[in-house]
Parts: C-alpha cells; structure tokens; sequence
C-alpha cells in the first residue's frame, strides 16, 4: 500500500470497531500504522496527545478472503511479527487510550450490513463503531451505514474534499459541519490532515487558525467529540499545540 496516495483513497470509506469502554469527553484520534518511521504504537500513546488511536488498516475482509492486516513498515502478519502489538494495544488501553481498529475500503457497498453484524457481538461484550465519511453531506458511500444509528463516533473528513474544507476561510467546512452534527450518532469529530503534505487536495489549518476561529464555532455542539488527525506520519507537533483548546 502506498504511504500517503493510497492510503488516502483507503481512509475514504472506514469502519473502525473497539471492544473498549467508550469515551464521550473531546479528545484527539490519530491514525497510526501507514508509515513504518512514525514510532511505535506504545510511544504514540505514550505522547500524551491523543484520546483514540486507530490501527490502520485491516485492508482485505469479508467474501471469504483471508483477513488482511497492512501496517506497512510496522510488522509483516504473514511473518508473524505483529504479535507484540498486543502488549502495545493493553498499554494505550491502560492509559485510558482507546485503541480502535480501522477497517478500509474505498468501496462503500454493505458497510450498513456490516456495522449490524458487528454490533451484533454486543450481546457478548459491547462493540463501539466508528465510521469516517468525506465531507460533502450525506456520504456517498457510508450514508446508508451512518443511518442505523449504530455508530458510537463519526470523524468526518474535511480534507482532500475543496467544496467542504477550509479554504482561507472556514465557511464552507462550518455550513457542512453543522449538516454532520444532525446525523444518528453521539460524537462527531473534525477530520483534519496533521500537515500540509498529508492532504495533496487541502484542507489543512494551521494550529493558531484552528483553534482561534475554527473549534470555537463547533465546540458547542452537543455531538462535538474532538479532532480527528491524518496521521501519525506528519504529526510533528500539531497534536501538541491543539490539544490544550481541543
């Protein structure tokens, strides 16, 4: 899988699925696992900056297929060497950091069937959903899926989408904000890249922009869960400077 093109495409259409407790107070997700110098797992959350980590991506699944797990150049899972990511996943857990994984796929077909049948696991244990659609309201692909209500999280993608991002202003991304935050879930986040170059088609804000202009226009929503952070990659200090108005 290609590091940023690619993974960009991928993150397009998203479940991700944790069988952690919940978190319903504003905090930072960061997607880890698309670029094997980002650190570890247990040092990002060792960082202090982020409330939700998510392992991306699970890449192939369901017809049948053997499951797929891409970290890149984190771990080969056909070598067997993604086993320690275990002691990782209960350390961030300890923490109080919950560890989620995503689950890509640029194709949007059946995501509705398949947040019913994970949810259908809370019999045993809950199971939290996630889902990250583009911004241009509704989703092409996740609408359908967003509407059975079951989703605990949706981190919207502002970014890589000009008609809904910000664009020198936050007009366009506040109108599509407030669509979002009518949708059948108990948090929304704010979906943004962490760097100029983690986003080829914009939409990224500059830290003193974002928490000036931006998170004071949407922190009072009641649905408004946090920032949503692509990713672990070009996060070189843009967690650390929002997360005190976060």
């Amino acid at each position: 899988m290609a590091f940023c093109t690619q993974a960009v495409i991928l993150i397009l259409s998203v479940l991700i699925v944790s069988w952690c407790k919940p978190s319903y107070g504003a905090g930072i997700a960061i997607y880890w696992g698309q670029n094997g110098n980002e650190g570890t797992l247990a040092a990002t959350c060792n960082s202090g900056n982020y409330q939700f980590v998510n392992v991306a991506f699970l890449s192939a699944f369901g017809n049948g297929q053997t499951p797929v797990l891409n970290l890149a150049g984190h771990c080969n899972p056909s070598a067997n060497t993604c086993t320690g990511l275990s002691a990782d996943i209960k350390a961030c857990q300890g923490k109080g950091i919950k560890v989620l994984l995503s689950i890509g796929g640029a194709s949007g077909q059946f995501w509705d069937d398949l947040a019913r049948a994970l949810n259908g696991f809370s019999q045993q244990k809950k199971v939290y959903l996630a889902a990250a659609p583009q911004c241009p309201f509704p989703d092409a692909h996740l609408d359908t899926a967003i509407k059975t209500g079951l989703f605990d999280y949706v981190w919207v993608q502002f970014y890589n989408n000009p008609p809904c991002q910000y664009s020198g202003n936050a007009n366009n991304l506040l109108s599509a904000w407030n669509q979002w935050t009518t949708v059948q879930a108990n948090q929304v986040f704010l979906g943004l890249p962490a760097a100029p170059a983690a986003a080829p088609s914009g939409g990224f804000i500059p830290a003193d922009v974002l928490t000036s202009q931006v998170l004071p226009s949407i922190k009072n929503s009641p649905k408004y869960g946090g920032v949503m952070l692509w990713n672990k990659q070009f996060d070189n200090g843009y967690s650390a400077a929002i997360k005190g108005s976060v």
